[in-house]
C-alpha cells in the first residue's frame, strides 16, 4: 500500500458500490430494467421454486433498505411486467420471461465483472470480502437498532 491508496472508509466503500452500480443500470436500462427490479428478480430466480411474496419483499427491504410498501411496489411491476406470476394461496415464482430477463442481464454484465477483478489477487478479494461483510454486519446492526 502506497501514501496515495485510500483506506477504506464510508466514501471508499460508497464510490465503489456506485460504480458497480452505474455499470448494472446502464445494462439493466437497454431490457427497461431498474436496479430494484433486478435485485427483486434475482431473489426469484435463485429460489427453489416459488417463494412466499410476504418472505420475497421482505428479503428485497432487507437488502435494499427500502420501506415495504416499495418492495411490494416492486413485485407488483414485476408480475405486471410478466416477469413474474403469482401462485397460490400467496406466493409468487419466476416466469419464462423473468428466468430469460436474469440471465441476459447476468451474461451480459459477466464479462465486465471479470475486467474489473482481473489481475486482483485472491487473497486481496478474500481480505475485502471479510473487511465487508463485517462492515455489512455492523451497519445492519446498527440500522436495526435505530428503526426499532
Amino acid at each position: 500500500m502506497t501514501a496515495t491508496t485510500p483506506l477504506v472508509d464510508p466514501r471508499v466503500i460508497a464510490l465503489a458500490h456506485y460504480a458497480g452500480r452505474a455499470l448494472l443500470e446502464h445494462v439493466l436500462a437497454r431490457h427497461g430494467a431498474t436496479f430494484q427490479q433486478s435485485v427483486t428478480l434475482r431473489l426469484a430466480a435463485v429460489a427453489e421454486g416459488p417463494v412466499e411474496r410476504e418472505r420475497l419483499a421482505d428479503s428485497v427491504t432487507g437488502a435494499l433498505k427500502i420501506a415495504a410498501a416499495e418492495a411490494n411496489s416492486v413485485v407488483d411491476e414485476l408480475i405486471a411486467a410478466e416477469l413474474l406470476a403469482p401462485q397460490e394461496p400467496s406466493q409468487v415464482r419466476i416466469t419464462d420471461a423473468g428466468r430469460e430477463l436474469y440471465e441476459r442481464t447476468s451474461a451480459e454484465t459477466a464479462p465486465i465483472t471479470t475486467r474489473i477483478y482481473a489481475g486482483i489477487p485472491a487473497e486481496d478479494l478474500a481480505a475485502a470480502g471479510r473487511v465487508l461483510t463485517l462492515i455489512t454486519e455492523r451497519a445492519n446492526a446498527e440500522f436495526a437498532a435505530l428503526t426499532k
